[in-house]
């Protein structure tokens, strides 16, 4: 065992190197690493790397906030790079500084209010399949309905009227490496080559058209940065596949887990209930003005996201020597940051593993050890979309339907590149009685 002295810089930590990498097994290392060594930890890799599992909330703060700067995205990325091209998630320098900087009129509130009623109508379309069910007595699973709802949602938010057949979307071969079963290997580098033809199809189309799109891709297009480039196909391509897949993990993992946790929530459900209830007859109906009058969905969604973030795990490297907590970090040393473990650190939060919305609703004082979407400048560009679609999901399904748990057990999760649960969730849903 190795522990710093008082006057030593050189952070604890074991002395034998031990394998990091995006898994359960790591999410059990790391636990056990802050329960013996504290919140900065120096973790041996093989190669003489040397890694740090940094579990301190103004030391995350730091790296990702006022000293992101000195730090490039760490390991891990190679594999999601590999999916995803050299878009914004996995991109540096000033290759990303450009890129977010054309993309970013894109989210302002105003041209995703546009999309609210592709938000509705995804979400109507849910309902139906859910009177269906109640009907015939079935169980929903909740996994794959929401991840349907998301796949949909961020198909026809980017694409518009060039999805031909919206309702096929989720059989469709091209998205099931989206798909929680869905193995990394070649068949899916196969999908993931076949939707970028497809991809370039619609570019080379949209680029000889006349026609007055507002969807995602047509942002993208139009968009130029400071010299007037536009995007190169190769650009868009990747920021495309990028969006797919950004704008579909994080809704459908948050909502999922929405599901389940409101399960067995009944004060929590029926202070919910009278919220949309006011929040309609303040809107008028549904729009975006409804999701903005619902402060209490908004803490039921960020307490999920505290309790399941969908990236459990971010990783920087070090490009220069820079001191962190107190301790001195070498350069390419590569930092660890778990939002999963800090959202559960007893130090921060009151009673970690209970679902408690409450916690989030003085706006005043936002906790220092949360950051699902990220902090700073690479804090998640999609975030508004995706509580907008988020509360517009709630305020068509809740108010009609109650789903109940089948499973006394939790679900386990499974701690990949996403955090999802290892197995489908299915719920019983019942008819409240009339659909606001």
């Amino acid at each position: 065992m190795s522990v710093a002295s008082p006057t030593s810089r050189r952070a604890p930590g074991p002395c034998e190197p031990l394998p990091l990498a995006v898994n359960n097994a790591t999410l059990s290392v790391l636990q056990t690493l802050a329960g013996e060594y504290g919140d900065v930890v120096r973790i041996p890799q093989a190669n003489e790397r040397v890694a740090y599992f940094i579990n301190d909330a103004d030391a995350v703060r730091e790296i990702l906030v006022r000293q992101h700067q000195r730090y490039r995205k760490g390991r891990g990325f190679e594999r999601v790079k590999m999916l995803l091209g050299n878009g914004l998630i996995v991109s540096d320098g000033e290759v990303w500084r450009r890129s977010r900087t054309m993309v970013q009129p894109a989210f302002k509130p105003r041209k995703l209010h546009r999309l609210t009623d592709h938000m509705v109508a995804c979400a109507r379309s849910l309902q139906r399949q859910w009177r269906t069910a109640c009907d015939v007595g079935e169980s929903l699973n909740i996994t794959r309905q929401t991840s349907d709802f998301a796949l949909e949602l961020i198909l026809i938010s980017i694409f518009g009227e060039d999805l031909k057949d919206v309702a096929a979307l989720a059989d469709d071969e091209r998205f099931q490496f989206l798909a929680p079963e869905a193995g990394r290997d070649l068949e899916m580098v196969k999908r993931v080559r076949d939707l970028r033809r497809w991809i370039q199809s619609v570019i080379d189309m949209r680029r000889t058209s006349n026609r007055d799109d507002d969807d995602f891709l047509a942002l993208y297009l139009a968009a130029t940065d400071r010299t007037g480039q536009p995007f190169t196909d190769k650009q868009l391509l990747d920021e495309m596949i990028t969006l797919i897949v950004a704008g579909f993990e994080t809704s459908a993992n948050t909502l999922n887990w929405f599901w389940y946790l409101i399960s067995a929530a009944p004060e929590i459900e029926s202070a919910l209930l009278e919220e949309i209830k006011a929040a309609l007859a303040l809107a008028g109906g549904l729009n975006a003005d409804t999701a903005t009058n619902m402060p209490l969905a908004q803490a039921v969604l960020e307490e999920t996201l505290r309790l399941y973030p969908p990236v459990w795990l971010f990783s920087r490297q070090a490009l220069e020597p820079i001191e962190v907590a107190g301790y001195d970090i070498e350069q390419g040393a590569d930092l660890y940051l778990s939002p999963y473990l800090l959202h559960r650190h007893a130090d921060h939060w009151r009673d970690p593993e209970a679902f408690s919305p409450d916690r989030f609703l003085d706006r005043d004082a936002p906790p220092k050890a949360f950051f699902p979407f990220s902090l700073g400048p690479r804090r998640c560009i999609g975030e508004y979309f995706s509580f907008l679609e988020m509360k517009l999901h709630m305020a068509v399904l809740l108010p009609e339907f109650q789903l109940a748990r089948i499973e006394p057990a939790p679900p386990a999760c499974e701690f990949a590149i996403n955090l999802r649960a290892r197995d489908d969730i299915r719920l019983m849903p019942t008819r409240r009685g009339r659909a606001a």
